[in-house]
């Protein structure tokens, strides 16, 4: 199927990402010049005789132009052949998994992943005779153990949710070739501005473009970014045959907030740094997590695979689960809330909130564990926050 902006892909390819973020996919419209890509909030399309389709389109579900203009933005900023976008992250997920997988195949998970994510494999793929194994993916070898004749797929998170765990990308890609499956990474939490997967050898790249892609907690997508075509026209089939695709306005929502991703990323991470660095001099704080510390385990391979380390922080305080709890209730300007990658910073216990689901299960986070997206609001303010709220 031919979509109108189609032919802009190649001029962009040498132009650097935050000129991508702003023109990838942005074509003025040929009708008024408008310079933003317009909401077509339709359903169907006039055809030109039976069969006679303008711009390739003939139903919302297949295609719509809106939508198209974000998917090309994202097959940009991650190097791809081919962006698809959906309803919500979880339904990118489904569609992939769907895509690639059939009764009697195994798929390795980490042992630190997003509660949606393990739900899905543990509660509805597992029904439909999907096996999976839990295995750390810090950790090359333990990968590689993991694999058995019927693995097709080694799904990946990196930065992880929310233990912040870090995974080499390209030594993964190597195993991956090696045995015959694809790398499937999430790339939610890094965005593509630190970090380009398919660049170090994944197959595809998954986004819950809620987050950071779309930047302001006003909508709910997802997306599957690949350069393998064979697979991209798989990916393309299923989502029209299965239909959870992103609405004109979400995928606008999405677009726009995308023109902002590097300096908000930039600020996200120079806030996080500072947090995180208060946070390790704390006496009521036992640990943090954040890649950008020199004791992260996973520090090395970050810097080495990632622009910066993001703007998400977890950490344990010293006093146990209801000090996690009441810490939460305590801040002002962190809002207690699920979700991150917004402007605004948010805190959370995965424990009772975005990993209940992973409770007794491989995946069970720690009770004294607090998780923050820190936003891109004053850092002075965000440190006097933290610090009343700790006590």
């Amino acid at each position: 199927m031919s979509h109108q902006h189609s032919s802009d892909q190649r001029e962009h390819e040498r132009h650097h990402f935050e000129t991508l973020a702003i023109h990838a996919g942005n074509t003025p419209d040929s009708l008024t010049g408008a310079v933003v890509p317009p909401i077509y909030q339709v359903s169907t399309y006039k055809q030109d005789g039976v069969g006679g389709l303008r711009g390739g389109y003939e139903y919302s579900r297949s295609a719509n132009p809106t939508r198209t203009a974000l998917e090309e933005n994202l097959a940009a900023l991650e190097g791809g052949r081919r962006g698809l976008a959906f309803a919500s992250g979880l339904a990118a997920e489904d569609c992939l998994l769907r895509t690639l997988l059939a009764p009697g195949d195994h798929v390795v998970i980490p042992n630190d992943a997003y509660g949606g994510t393990f739900r899905l494999f543990a509660k509805v793929v597992s029904r439909w005779g999907v096996d999976f194994s839990v295995a750390d993916t810090s950790d090359p070898a333990a990968v590689r153990a993991a694999l058995t004749p019927r693995t097709k797929v080694i799904w990946v998170e990196t930065p992880s949710n929310p233990l912040l765990g870090i995974t080499d990308i390209a030594a993964l890609a190597g195993i991956a070739r090696t045995a015959g499956v694809r790398l499937v990474v999430d790339n939610t939490f890094a965005s593509p501005y630190l970090q380009q997967p398919l660049a170090l050898g994944a197959d595809v790249v998954v986004h819950s473009t809620t987050k950071y892609m779309g930047g302001h907690s006003d909508v709910v997508g997802g997306a599957l970014i690949t350069d393998d075509a064979g697979l991209a026209e798989e990916l393309t089939y299923h989502q029209n045959a299965m239909g959870a695709i992103a609405g004109p306005f979400d995928a606008w929502l999405v677009l726009r907030g995308i023109k902002t991703l590097a300096v908000r990323m930039d600020r996200h991470c120079e806030n996080a740094t500072r947090v995180a660095e208060m946070l390790t001099r704390h006496p009521r704080v036992s640990q943090v997590l954040y890649p950008g510390l020199p004791e992260h385990p996973g520090h090395e391979v970050a810097a080495k695979q990632m622009k910066a380390f993001g703007g998400m922080i977890s950490f344990r305080v010293t006093d146990g689960e209801e000090a996690a709890v009441a810490l939460c209730d305590r801040t002002e300007i962190f809002t207690l809330g699920e979700s991150l990658g917004g402007v605004e910073s948010l805190i959370e216990h995965p424990g009772r909130m975005t990993h209940a689901s992973a409770a007794g299960s491989p995946l069970e986070v720690p009770a004294d564990l607090v998780r923050l997206s820190v936003g891109i609001e004053s850092a002075d303010d965000l440190l006097a926050d933290l610090k009343q709220a700790l006590g």
